[in-house]
């Protein structure tokens, strides 16, 4: 990066453009989420993060609190539940005022071959990565249309705009969320409230340590070859790092992209181009 970009860039975090701005992030204890709540703490926003780990997320939040002097609200919730999501977005409003930017980032992706899947299988993965961003997304879309603004950012995944093997269930799920968020995306248009996907690759994540987990004790194969493997789908030869995917998340999330609506992102190290 020249001077030029680093000052630009510099200027942009000292003007703290999401000051006063409620950020609401789903699955922001670990990974990807916590990332995103960094860069989103360092623009000013207020945070609120909702996961199942109360331990992790009073972890974050202190972070937040202690590096960018953040406002944050946490709270415990299962992204399946109705009637959970209805209680904790409830809370969160009465913590830090109406949501102006809603991260759907909660998600599952766990592999098996379509000839072992079970109906459950399929149904606790759609019920997380499909219908937790529908529920999340009708918690915050009405007050967002009341007030003429909102962003909507849904954590797709390059699988959402190809496929691999084995994961039929998860890369299901991620297709309708970019549908989801393209048909959205037309209906809100005029309200002043942007919808996009972000389409990370294989990510530097507990999920994908899982995934190399599976994948060891299904082959046999050596966890170090299998990583490695994994590694080289990307031109890059390496895994996107979490910073990463948070900073494109942030660029979203600014008042200077509200021309950028119904677009899947890919952040993937060149493993899929659109």
């Amino acid at each position: 990066m020249d001077d030029s970009n680093s000052k630009n860039l510099g200027s942009m975090f000292e003007s703290k453009p999401l000051k006063a701005q409620h950020a609401l992030i789903t699955g922001g204890s670990r990974g990807i989420g916590a990332a995103i709540s960094n860069a989103l703490a360092a623009l000013g926003a207020d945070i609120t993060l909702l996961a199942r780990d109360v331990e992790k997320l009073k972890i974050q939040s202190d972070h937040l609190r202690s590096e960018f002097d953040a406002k944050v609200f946490f709270a415990t919730a299962d992204m399946t539940s109705e009637k959970d999501i209805a209680s904790s977005f409830a809370k969160a409003v009465e913590a830090n005022g109406p949501v102006d930017i809603l991260i759907n980032n909660a998600g599952i992706g766990k592999s098996v071959p379509f000839h072992k899947m079970d109906l459950d299988f399929w149904k606790a993965t759609l019920d997380l990565n499909l219908t937790g961003t529908f529920l999340c997304t009708k918690q915050v879309y009405e007050g967002m249309r009341e007030r003429g603004y909102g962003r909507i950012i849904n954590m797709a995944s390059t699988v959402g705009l190809r496929s691999y093997a084995y994961i039929s269930a998860y890369a299901a799920s991620k297709h309708a969320v970019i549908g989801l968020t393209r048909t959205l995306a037309h209906e809100a248009a005029k309200k002043g409230i942007t919808v996009n996907a972000v389409c990370p690759g294989y990510t530097e994540t507990d999920l994908v340590a899982d995934a190399v987990d599976e994948i060891v004790d299904v082959s046999g194969r050596d966890s170090a070859e299998v990583k490695s493997t994994i590694e080289n789908m990307s031109p890059m030869g390496r895994l996107v790092t979490p910073e990463e995917v948070a900073e494109t998340t942030a660029w979203l999330c600014l008042p200077s992209s509200a021309s950028i609506t119904g677009q899947a992102i890919v952040v993937s190290g060149g493993s899929v181009m659109n």
